[in-house]
């Protein structure tokens, strides 16, 4: 069995963080959160657990009877195995205090796996050791992506066009959120992609995280939204789009119309050597004349890789959005809906590569 990304790109990436790591004056990380680990062992694991020193191999831990399996599709060779929890913290605990490790590293993420039951549980077990957050270390890492990523996105990118351009036609009245869900899912996993997202919203009560329900249902007069996020070699690309379901006219219209005035301006002003902040200020003149800058969500953009939503998310996290927009960065836009009552939810969103002459490559279409 074949890596999935060649060691040679693996192994860099893990040398890099090292020199970070000494940079700070960090002994270790123990790495939890799954975009992560993926990044630097090329696989993805259920309750991911990976130690990085700051000098010399990483060491993974796995369940028992999972090492061999687990070697095969990583360069990693140092495996540490264990069958319960409570083993698993005894094991990191002591391999952390017999390498003499005072200053160690965790990634506070937005994902699973970073859990506070984990800190805490490791501040009890290792009361002599000073941790740190590491997660802005790991942003610096990924949040400019390298060939074998983009072209994992590009990949990811097309599977999530032609699911998007299959729910759009069969989107009828009477179908439910978990329905059109369903198919969607569908279409994603017999298309190769092994952790897809789908989320719906059907009016006309609108809802920014649209986690679909199988009593909402299509019906005339309203905006149905279908976001969707596919997968390739655990890389996603994420797209959205809006229908309405009737002849729009009014505020319908006046909505969509907006929405594509704005999705248009960001295409045209997001690149290279732009903040985020500063599109952010301009999309929000076209809101406003449209009346509409009351009912849309702050923030435009999202970085996409390993994880749907990764920073710089600025619907989420303020300082974000002052991030300078720069070559071999992915991004999602525009990923803020407006939000009608009555109507639903309007969203028009494709993910971009910034190319290194700073212009947009869209890999979503």
């Amino acid at each position: 069995m074949s890596l999935r990304f060649p060691a040679e790109v693996l192994m860099p990436r893990y040398r890099k963080f090292q020199e970070l790591l000494r940079r700070e004056g960090i002994d270790a990380v123990m790495l939890r959160t799954l975009s992560s680990f993926v990044y630097f062992t090329g696989t993805k694991w259920l309750r991911p657990a990976l130690l990085i020193p700051a000098e010399g191999e990483p060491t993974a831990f796995v369940v028992r009877g999972e090492e061999d399996f687990f070697r095969e599709r990583t360069w990693i060779k140092d495996v540490i195995t264990f069958t319960e929890g409570g083993e698993l913290m005894a094991k990191v605990s002591g391999t952390i205090r017999e390498r003499g490790y005072k200053k160690v590293g965790l990634e506070f993420g937005l994902e699973r796996d970073a859990y506070i039951l984990f800190y805490e549980m490791f501040k009890k077990l290792n009361p002599k050791v000073e941790v740190v957050d590491v997660s802005q270390l790991i942003f610096e890492l990924r949040i400019t992506k390298d060939k074998y990523e983009l072209e994992s996105i590009r990949k990811a990118g097309g599977v999530a066009s032609k699911v998007m351009e299959h729910m759009l036609s069969i989107v009828k009245p009477g179908m439910s959120e978990t329905e059109i869900a369903a198919e969607a899912y569908h279409k994603l996993y017999s298309s190769g992609c092994e952790e897809p997202h789908v989320y719906v919203n059907v009016g006309s009560a609108p809802r920014v995280h649209s986690e679909p329900f199988r009593d909402v249902k299509v019906k005339e007069g309203v905006f149905v939204t279908v976001i969707i996020a596919a997968d390739y070699n655990r890389y996603y690309a994420n797209m959205s789009r809006t229908i309405y379901i009737g002849n729009a006219s009014g505020t319908a219209e006046k909505a969509l119309k907006c929405m594509n005035e704005v999705y248009e301006l960001a295409s045209k002003l997001t690149k290279a050597g732009v903040r985020l902040i500063d599109v952010m200020k301009e999309l929000d003149k076209i809101y406003a004349k449209y009346g509409l800058l009351d009912y849309r969500i702050v923030g435009y953009a999202h970085g996409v890789g390993l994880q749907v939503e990764e920073p710089p998310i600025t619907t989420i996290v303020p300082q974000h959005r002052i991030v300078e927009v720069k070559p071999k960065m992915v991004l999602a836009f525009v990923h803020a809906p407006l939000l009608l009552r009555g109507l639903g939810q309007v969203k028009v969103e494709d993910t971009f590569i910034v190319r290194e002459d700073g212009e947009l490559e869209k890999v979503t279409a």
